[in-house]
């Protein structure tokens, strides 16, 4: 059984009349279906890149992922393949006009409430389901290690001040494109060339802050205190950290989709997406090169 990778989103923005919360639907002429915005990973492409793009090229929309939702798996008409499709909600940020192509004929946004009477499959009818269970998201915060940088007893200077390495180079040239899809406002960083560098290529300014070190041996739920607050002002986000630190402030965060055992390792140059609404956390999902 060969296995399709595709993405897409359920992309959402508030009723012009501010009556609740509308989701963008596709309706494509050669199949004569309505469904989700979602395409075919481009080769060697990200799952979140690909979502981005695909939700762009068929609805015009620019969005800004927030939510990871599940992945849809099903038998398409080409004999022994499946398709599997991952998902995320992802807030409107503009939309812009278009015309009707072969893939999609029309673009309708809809309320979510109502999205089932008219989406034809049952899997997309699922998302929406999920999607409208969450609670509504006011900060998105991305939190990340630093990329590979060698070993510290190979490094002769002082530890703060040792630079990645070329695999660490690579993983900031690939991690960085998908930092800057969450269309952060503020980028913060533990006070290390390590953590600095790693963050350096989204195209913002960035702000040294020492709760985020493992050497001030900040306790987790002031390092989630401190996140909360910077989330708060800002609403997206982006912060590097280290491998002592991170593991337990997304524990402390309790995340409601984490089960009770879980553990939050996180590797070098990979992280997690924080969601918050106003009330507390949202969901942790993991962030992977």
């Amino acid at each position: 059984m060969k296995t399709v990778r595709a993405a897409g989103g359920v992309v959402w923005r508030d009723a012009p009349d501010w009556s609740g919360v509308e989701i963008a639907v596709v309706h494509r002429d050669r199949y004569d279906d309505w469904s989700l915005p979602k395409g075919k990973l481009d080769s060697g492409e990200h799952p979140l890149a690909a979502a981005v793009r695909e939700v762009w090229e068929e609805t015009g929309v620019l969005a800004e992922p927030q939510v990871r939702l599940p992945t849809v798996s099903y038998i398409t008409a080409e004999p022994e393949t499946d398709k599997s499709v991952d998902f995320w909600s992802m807030r409107a940020v503009s939309t812009s006009q278009r015309t009707a192509t072969e893939e999609v004929d029309e673009v309708r946004w809809v309320a979510a409430a109502k999205a089932d009477t008219l989406l034809t499959y049952a899997h997309d009818r699922g998302l929406v389901a999920a999607f409208a269970a969450l609670p509504r998201v006011t900060g998105v915060v991305v939190l990340v290690r630093h990329a590979k940088a060698g070993n510290r007893s190979d490094w002769a200077g002082e530890d703060d001040q040792r630079p990645l390495d070329e695999a660490g180079k690579r993983q900031v040239d690939a991690l960085g494109p998908l930092l800057a899809l969450f269309r952060p406002a503020r980028v913060y960083a533990a006070p290390l060339v390590r953590c600095v560098d790693t963050v350096g290529q989204i195209g913002l300014p960035v702000r040294r802050d020492t709760v985020f070190a493992e050497d001030t041996a900040a306790p987790p739920k002031a390092v989630v205190a401190r996140l909360r607050a910077l989330v708060a002002e800002s609403a997206r986000i982006v912060v590097c950290s280290q491998g002592g630190v991170i593991p337990d402030a997304v524990a402390a965060l309790r995340p409601p989709n984490a089960a009770a055992t879980a553990t939050f390792s996180t590797p070098k140059g990979s992280g997690w997406v924080l969601t918050f609404h106003d009330a507390g956390p949202v969901a942790a999902d993991r962030l992977t090169l």
